[in-house]
């Protein structure tokens, strides 16, 4: 059975909730991200999020899965693809960002791919707390005998395995590489390298990826135990772990897929990607903080029905004027709502009783010097323009980037 079918038998083990604090760290990762590909001519996909009634747990089976369906030889050729989506990895959800490269085999693309994670890490504050680990699964014929030594290697040493590694001896040797447990790290590290089995070409990719590695000046280790645990990885795999052995990011060519969806060749092809969240947990162990672009300039506070029909339309004035505004129109009480109001950092603060809305006057209060002042209803915009000028008003409109012609 292929290791496609297989990954369509996961079951949901544990979903995530991603609340507002979160989304902040990720908006930002995707947005840098996102600007890191656009610049290297990566175009976003995203693909079914079910497939034969399956939840997608991988990315590059779906997209090379599109890729084929849609005839997309026809393109340019190489294909970049770049994706933000949710999967399930064994169950789990993460929310990967990640790319795929089709039709190339060049590993100066293994190279490239990961001097972009390596800058993107440094740039975001993750300089030197992370290492990069490098190794190759060779063609499908070279892997195939070096299993062969694998298991050979393991047969006299089963009085050191669990009962788990022994079964998976029989069925996928190449995993015992990346047990943690204690006694079987000490055998991965003894247990025989797949260079020792590369034919020629193999051996020449393998090589000029290293050299790219050195012409860009990114560090890597060699560990011949990393693996995938994919049968069509082929080729490169690489990885990025943090200080604490987290992995951030994880990486191989699989130019073998193609053919376990059916087609007729081979169709070479890189893929990588990360769980974002493995991320977010580096950034909060550093404290590093992302700024809240959402900021408040304008909260509108009130009490009772006369109020809300004088602060509903003015609130709605107030954002088409660009100004950042929150209204709280449904909580009675003043002091609640004056609590909202100091959580949100809002730097101005109205608030409109009902002689207020009846006099068309209202209390102002600068947030952040304690000052207050009284301000007619119709100068009001006006007012806080002028206190928080022009040039800090939020000119941002997603509806821009619509093009007519």
């Amino acid at each position: 059975m292929s290791q496609y079918k297989d990954e369509n038998e996961v079951k949901i083990e544990r979903t995530t909730d991603i609340f507002p604090d979160d989304h902040k760290y990720l908006t930002f990762l995707k947005k840098v991200f996102r600007h890191e590909f656009r610049k290297s001519w990566f175009r976003r996909i995203s693909t079914d999020i079910l497939e034969n009634n399956k939840f997608r747990n991988s990315a590059e089976t779906w997209i090379m899965r599109a890729y084929i369906n849609n005839n997309l030889v026809e393109e340019i050729q190489p294909v970049y693809y770049y994706y933000m989506d949710h999967f399930l990895n064994n169950g789990i959800q993460e929310e990967r960002i990640g790319w795929d490269i089709l039709w190339e085999n060049d590993p100066i693309l293994d190279a490239i791919s990961v001097f972009i994670v390596y800058t993107v890490l440094n740039k975001i504050g993750l300089e030197n707390t992370f290492s990069i680990k490098i190794n190759t699964s060779g063609t499908e014929k070279e892997k195939t005998k070096y299993l062969e030594e694998l298991q050979n290697f393991y047969e006299n040493k089963k009085h050191i395995l669990s009962e788990e590694s022994i079964k998976l001896l029989e069925i996928d040797p190449i995993k015992l590489l990346t047990s943690d447990n204690e006694d079987e790290m000490i055998l991965a590290k003894q247990a025989p390298n797949i260079l020792k089995y590369l034919k020629k070409d193999s051996k020449t990719h393998y090589t000029k990826f290293k050299e790219y590695l050195d012409l860009l000046h990114i560090p890597y280790k060699e560990d011949h135990t990393i693996s995938t645990g994919k049968e069509y990885t082929t080729n490169s795999i690489w990885e990025f772990t943090s200080d604490s052995w987290k992995l951030i990011w994880k990486w191989f060519r699989y130019d073998a897929l193609a053919k376990t969806l059916g087609n007729s060749k081979e169709v070479p092809a890189v893929w990588f990607y990360t769980d974002a969240f493995a991320i977010i947990d580096i950034l909060k162990e550093k404290n590093i903080k992302i700024r809240n672009k959402d900021k408040i300039d304008l909260f509108f506070v009130q009490l009772w029905d006369e109020a809300k029909t004088v602060v509903l339309p003015l609130s709605l004035k107030a954002r088409d004027a660009w100004i950042n505004t929150v209204v709280s129109l449904w909580t009675p009480s003043m002091k609640e709502q004056m609590l909202k109001a100091n959580r949100s950092w809002a730097k101005y603060v109205v608030m409109v009783w009902i002689m207020e809305a009846r006099n068309g006057v209202f209390q102002v209060r600068n947030t952040e010097n304690g000052t207050q002042a009284e301000v007619k209803k119709e100068e009001l915009i006006d007012y806080i323009i002028w206190k928080i000028w022009s040039e800090t008003l939020d000119f941002y409109c997603p509806v821009k980037d619509l093009i007519t012609e």
